[in-house]
C-alpha cells in the first residue's frame, strides 16, 4: 500500500500538466512507424484501430491514476495510425529506371540546387514512351545548359526539354538520410537534370487559381530584388516570399557557419516577429482615439488583425511545412490572446505541437520540426520558471537587454545538439552572430518588410525596403564576418539512430513532468551525450551505384574519386565529421591498406587482371561472369539489390550491412519494374 499510495500522489501531481504528453505520445507512434523494418499490413492497421478504440473505452474505466498510461498508449498506436494514412493517401507513381528523352509538364516550383544551377519543379508530366499509369505526378529537373535559346521559366509554364531522370535515391549510407522517403513526401517520383535549352510551350494561363499564389510570390520577389540586387536582394526575397534562389552559395555557408542560416527561412520568428508589430501597431493605432481605446476589446481586435496578417504571410511565402508549423503556433497564440488566455504557454506549444502532426505526420523526422520546437519549448519553459520566480530576478533596465541574451542562449542551447546531428556541425560563435543580428530583425528588417507591402500597391515600397536591406546587408556583414574567424566551427560525427530519441525524451521529461522525478530526464540526456561521443563509423562504405568508395584511414576518410559523386562524397564526410572536401579526401587514398579495389570506368573494368580471395572489388559498371573472379565483387546489379553498403572489420572477418536491410521495405522504396 505504500508504494500505490506514493505512486497515486506522484500521478495526482500530475494533474493539469498531462496535456504536454499528448503530441509526445503521438510523436513516439509516428517514430514508431517510419523506424519499421516493413510497411503494416492493412488488415494490421485496423486491428491497430480497433486496440486504439478499446484502449479509449478502457481508460473511462480505469482508476484516476492510472487512466493516463491507457491513454497515452492509445496516443502512441494512433500516432502509428496517422503516420501510415498520411503515406498511403499521398501514393503516387514513381519512376522505376534511368530514363533519357523528352520531357514536358507546368512549372509549379522553381529554386536552385546545392550546386547553384537553377531547378524547376513540373507536374502535368508526359514523358516520351512512358503511359500516364506509370508517369509521375510531379518531377524536378535541374537546369545545367549554357546554351542560348533557352526561356527563363515562369509559374505555370508550360515547358519541354530532354532530360535524364532517375528514381529518387536511396540513402547514401545504411542509416543515413533517406531521401527516398523525403520525395515520397514531397510528391516527387523523379529527379535529374537538362543539359540542352529548356523550351516554351505555352505561357501561363492567366486564369489558374492552382498558381496563383506562385505567380504572386515571383512577381513579389522579382520587384523586392530590383529593389535591392544581390544576395541582399535574394535574403530579402527569402524572407519575404520563400523564395531562395538569388542568393548566392557563399553566403548561405557564410550563415551556416555563424549559425544565423534560421534567418533565412520562414519559420516562427519571422512569423512571430511579424504578428508582434501588427499586433502592436494596431493596438497602437486604437489607443489613439478614446472610443476604440476604452470601449472595444482592443487587444482582440489587435490579435485578430496580426492572424490575417500572418494568414497572408503564410500564403505568400508560399506554405511549406516549416512556414505552416510557425503560422500554427503563432495562431494558436493569437487565438488564445482572443479569448482572454495566456498567449505563450507549454499548453499552446502542445497545441500546435499536435495541429502539425496531425496534418503533416512526417514533418517529425525532419531537422525544421526538431530544431523549432526544442527553441520554443525550451523558451516558454525558462521564461514561465523565470516568472513564477518570487523577487526580481533582473532589473527592469536591464531587461529588454537580458530577454535578447537569454533567448539567443536558451534556444542555441536547446537546438545544437539537433543541429550537430542533422548537418554535422557546430558554430562556436552563433551566440554572438545571433546577438548581432537578431534584434535587428525585430527592431528593422520585419518592420520594413511589412511597411513595404502595405506600400507595394501604390508603389511606396522603395523607401521600407531600402532601410530593409540596410539591416539585411549588417546581418551579412556579421555572417561574413564571424564565418571567417579562426575556429568558427568544428565538425562531429553523426550519432546512432536513438541518440536523438533518447536526448528528445530527456529534455521533455525534465521539462514537462512535474515534482523531483524529473530530474530523471539529465541521466537520460547525459547517457545520450555518451553515447554519441562513442559512437563508430564503418570501415568501409560504398556508394549504391558504385562510383564511390570510401575507407576510414588514420587521417580521416579516403575517397576513391576526388570528382564525381559529389554529394554521395560530402555526406560521408559530414557523417564522419571530417571538414575536408573531397579532393583532399582522395590524396588519401594511396595510403588506405585495406585490400579495398576500386574499378571506375569500362577501361579499368577491362585491365584488371584479378583478385586475391581477401579482395572486396567495387566496379562503377556491371561485370560479366564476376563469379569466376574469386573474390567479392559489387557492381551496380548487385548494388541495386543491396543499396549502399557499410563494411566494419572483426575478428570473423567483414561485417556487412546494407542500407537495404536498415530501411527496410516501405512504400517509398519498392520501385515498380520496368516493362
Amino acid at each position: 500500500m505504500g508504494l500505490w499510495n506514493q505512486f497515486s500522489t506522484v500521478m495526482l501531481r500530475q494533474r493539469g500538466h498531462l496535456f504536454g504528453w499528448v503530441p509526445v505520445c503521438l510523436a513516439l507512434g509516428i517514430g514508431w512507424y517510419f523506424s519499421l523494418a516493413a510497411e503494416p499490413s492493412i488488415p494490421l492497421l485496423w486491428a491497430t484501430a480497433l486496440a486504439v478504440a478499446a484502449l479509449a473505452v478502457v481508460a473511462r474505466a480505469l482508476p484516476e491514476v492510472t487512466a493516463p498510461f491507457a491513454v497515452g498508449l492509445a496516443l502512441v498506436l494512433l500516432g502509428l495510425l496517422l503516420a501510415a494514412f498520411r503515406a498511403h493517401s499521398i501514393s503516387a507513381p514513381v519512376l522505376g529506371w534511368r530514363y533519357y528523352g523528352a520531357v514536358e509538364g507546368r512549372v509549379v516550383a522553381l529554386d536552385r540546387s546545392q550546386s547553384d544551377a537553377p531547378r524547376i519543379t513540373l507536374d502535368q508530366v508526359r514523358l516520351e514512351r512512358v503511359p500516364p499509369a506509370r508517369t509521375p505526378s510531379r518531377v524536378r529537373v535541374s537546369l545545367h545548359s549554357k546554351l542560348p535559346g533557352a526561356v527563363a521559366p515562369k509559374p505555370g509554364m508550360q515547358v519541354m526539354t530532354t532530360a535524364h531522370l532517375s528514381p529518387p535515391a536511396g540513402p547514401v549510407e545504411p542509416g543515413g538520410f533517406d531521401f527516398q522517403r523525403h520525395a515520397w513526401f514531397a510528391g516527387l517520383g523523379a529527379v535529374g537534370y537538362a543539359r540542352v535549352p529548356l523550351l516554351g510551350i505555352a505561357e501561363p494561363a492567366e486564369r489558374d487559381p492552382g498558381l496563383a499564389l506562385f505567380r504572386l510570390r515571383m512577381a513579389a520577389s522579382a520587384r523586392v530584388r530590383a529593389h535591392l540586387p544581390g544576395d541582399i536582394g535574394g535574403f530579402a526575397a527569402a524572407i519575404t516570399t520563400g523564395d531562395r534562389s538569388a542568393i548566392s552559395q557563399a553566403a548561405l555557408q557564410n550563415l551556416r557557419s555563424s549559425n544565423l542560416a534560421h534567418l533565412l527561412a520562414i519559420s516562427g520568428l519571422h512569423m512571430g516577429l511579424l504578428s508582434a508589430v501588427v499586433f502592436g501597431a494596431a493596438r497602437l493605432i486604437l489607443a489613439l482615439h478614446p472610443v476604440s481605446a476604452t470601449g472595444w476589446p482592443s487587444r482582440s481586435i489587435a490579435a485578430a488583425a496580426a492572424l490575417i496578417a500572418a494568414t497572408g504571410y503564410l500564403a505568400l511565402s508560399g506554405g511549406n511545412v516549416a512556414t505552416e508549423r510557425a503560422y500554427i503556433m503563432c495562431a494558436v497564440a493569437l487565438c488564445a490572446l482572443m479569448i482572454g488566455r495566456r498567449a505563450i504557454s507549454l499548453r499552446a506549444v502542445a497545441a500546435a505541437g499536435i495541429i502539425v502532426l496531425i496534418l503533416r505526420p512526417e514533418a517529425l523526422m525532419g531537422p525544421g520540426f526538431q530544431m523549432s520546437f526544442a527553441a520554443t519549448t525550451a523558451l516558454v519553459a525558462v521564461f514561465g520558471w523565470m516568472r513564477d520566480f518570487e523577487g526580481e530576478v533582473i532589473p527592469k533596465r536591464l531587461r529588454p537587454v537580458a530577454a535578447v541574451v537569454i533567448s539567443s542562449a536558451v534556444a542555441g542551447f536547446a537546438t545544437a545538439p539537433i543541429s550537430a546531428a542533422h548537418f554535422n556541425t557546430v558554430a562556436h560563435y552563433g551566440l554572438v552572430a545571433n546577438l548581432l543580428s537578431v534584434p535587428l530583425m525585430g527592431v528593422l528588417v520585419i518592420p520594413a518588410a511589412v511597411l513595404a507591402a502595405i506600400l507595394a500597391p501604390v508603389g511606396g515600397e522603395g523607401l521600407p525596403l531600402w532601410a530593409m536591406g540596410l539591416g539585411l546587408r549588417w546581418i551579412l556583414s556579421v555572417a561574413d564576418l564571424v564565418a571567417h574567424l579562426p575556429g568558427a566551427r568544428s565538425f562531429v560525427p553523426g550519432p546512432v539512430g536513438w541518440v536523438l530519441p533518447l536526448l528528445s525524451l530527456g529534455f521533455l521529461w525534465l521539462i514537462l513532468w512535474q515534482g523531483r522525478m524529473r530530474w530523471l530526464g539529465a541521466p537520460a540526456m547525459l547517457l545520450s551525450f555518451a553515447v554519441w561521443q562513442g559512437a563508430t563509423r564503418p570501415d568501409v562504405l560504398v556508394a549504391d551505384t558504385g562510383t564511390l568508395v570510401g575507407v576510414m584511414t588514420p587521417a580521416g576518410r579516403a575517397l576513391s574519386k576526388e570528382r564525381g559523386a559529389g554529394f554521395v562524397a560530402r555526406n560521408w564526410l559530414e557523417n564522419d565529421g571530417d571538414g575536408v572536401d573531397q579532393a583532399m579526401a582522395a590524396q588519401r587514398w594511396a595510403a588506405q591498406e585495406d585490400r579495398i579495389i576500386h574499378l571506375s570506368g569500362k577501361r579499368a573494368v577491362a585491365a584488371f587482371t584479378g583478385c586475391q580471395p581477401e579482395d572486396i572489388v567495387v566496379a562503377s559498371v556491371e561485370i560479366k561472369a564476376a563469379e569466376t573472379w574469386g573474390c567479392p565483387i559489387y557492381d551496380p546489379v548487385r548494388l541495386r539489390e543491396t543499396g549502399a553498403l557499410a563494411l566494419t572489420k572483426s575478428s570473423h572477418g567483414w561485417q556487412i550491412t546494407t542500407a537495404r536491410d536498415r530501411a527496410g521495405l516501405r512504400l517509398w522504396n519498392s520501385r515498380p519494374k520496368r516493362q
